[in-house]
């Protein structure tokens, strides 16, 4: 350690502010549609500023079942580093990296628990030889987190109900839920009481029926960039709030959602997809609490505090839309 040639599966900007821009100096290997394709505006904006990025070598895309292993094994890389999703998907091909003797580190923001985002944080900071680091951004995050906690417990208020879905289909189509893992765990992190956890174990679809008969108090719809359906929500890097704001609107006109708390509250909100699941995603569990605890929260700016992030530990600064409310 530090490795000098690594194949990175996901996580890209997790392995960047850990490691320092020039960990990617090491970096032969990438999963690029998970980066490129999964979150374009987020590339170009690191591109802009790295071009070198465009030079890695591309080894596919395990959700796409483009992953190589014959690339990986190619490249001669120290090690492989993969999501504990990916590592699960590849199965076999995993063992074939490992038999030909180029070790796997998994690690996993997916979950969304405080457990998990700080051991792999601190397993960055020592791939990276940036230990220290690793340890400081690990309790950078375990306090913000405890911070929501703490202010919640004073707060004294019973927990609202939250609904909260994936935008990418729009209002006419349902779209996905989750229960135990990022939006769900974040959620919970926030002090919500996600509706949705009783009948998704991670993610999945969900009965509209059931969200109308638990009532939630807020809800909350997650966007991107690059939405294919042009009804679905835009957030993100490069997005203008009142068009986001126009298009979360929508969401209001479901059958039978006029009559929902949060509907009648004006407690409806954009957040962004690509800020879960990593560890810039404190601010949007900040962003959750505030709008159900307002009191506990009224000095916490949590989009400023999401660039603050990013101008500390980051190379690049983004610039859009990152959480809306309907009502401004």
């Amino acid at each position: 350690m530090p490795a000098q040639r690594v194949v990175l599966g996901f996580y890209f900007e997790d392995y960047m502010a850990v490691g320092g821009e020039t960990a990617f100096d090491h970096v032969v290997g990438l999963s690029r549609e998970a980066w490129e394709g999964w979150v374009p505006a987020n590339w170009a904006m690191h591109t802009a500023h790295r071009p070198s990025l465009n030079d890695i070598a591309d080894v596919g895309e395990v959700e796409a079942q483009t992953f190589s292993v014959e690339k990986v094994l190619a490249l001669q890389p120290d090690l492989v580093v993969l999501a504990d999703w990916q590592y699960k998907a590849l199965g076999l091909d995993a063992d074939r990296i490992e038999e030909a003797g180029v070790p796997i580190v998994v690690v996993d923001y997916n979950a969304q628990t405080l457990e998990r985002h700080v051991a792999s944080t601190r397993l960055l900071g020592t791939l990276t030889g940036e230990e220290a680091r690793g340890q400081e951004i690990a309790a950078f995050y375990r306090d913000a987190l405890q911070d929501v906690a703490d202010r919640v417990a004073k707060s004294g208020q019973p927990k609202p109900k939250v609904y909260v879905e994936f935008g990418n289909k729009g209002p006419a189509e349902h779209s996905f839920t989750y229960g135990k893992n990022m939006w769900g765990a974040m959620t919970a992190a926030a002090g919500g009481d996600n509706i949705a956890a009783p009948f998704v174990e991670w993610w999945g679809p969900i009965n509209p029926e059931q969200v109308l008969a638990s009532k939630p108090d807020a809800i909350f719809i997650s966007g991107r960039e690059n939405n294919k359906n042009p009804a679905a929500l835009p957030m993100g890097q490069g997005v203008n709030a009142d068009e986001a704001r126009e298009k979360l609107k929508g969401f209001e006109a479901r059958a039978g959602w006029a009559d929902l708390p949060a509907i009648r509250n004006g407690q409806l909100f954009g957040v962004y997809q690509g800020a879960s699941r990593t560890l810039s995603d404190f601010a949007m569990v900040q962003f959750i609490a505030k709008q159900l605890y307002p009191a506990a929260f009224g000095d916490v700016d949590p989009i400023a505090n999401y660039l603050a992030y990013y101008a500390k530990y980051l190379p690049v600064t983004p610039k859009g839309t990152f959480a809306v409310g309907v009502k401004g």
